[in-house]
């Protein structure tokens, strides 16, 4: 398993359009692909698991990945949420 802090830069956060973007860029992978928030786990792949974090600029998380692809599925992801 391969766990990554990253902080959310997306200026809107992750509203109800750029989460299902992410979900979409994690149903992609094979690997199980987690999120934590303030000890808050859920799947990536969970649209509504998703939504619930509310994650807003400046959100410090933990990215777990698992699995054969993990290193593309964390390049992937960490690009996408360190947009501006």
């Amino acid at each position: 398993m391969i766990s990554k802090e990253l902080v959310i830069h997306m200026k809107s956060g992750l509203e109800a359009r750029p989460t299902a973007v992410l979900v979409q860029i994690a149903c992609k992978y094979a690997s199980s692909i987690y999120i934590l928030k303030d000890n808050i786990r859920v799947n990536a792949k969970s649209i509504m698991g998703m939504m619930a974090l509310t994650l807003v600029p400046g959100d410090r998380i933990c990215l777990e990945v698992d699995g054969p692809d993990a290193v593309a599925a964390i390049s992937e992801i960490e690009a996408y949420l360190g947009q501006e």
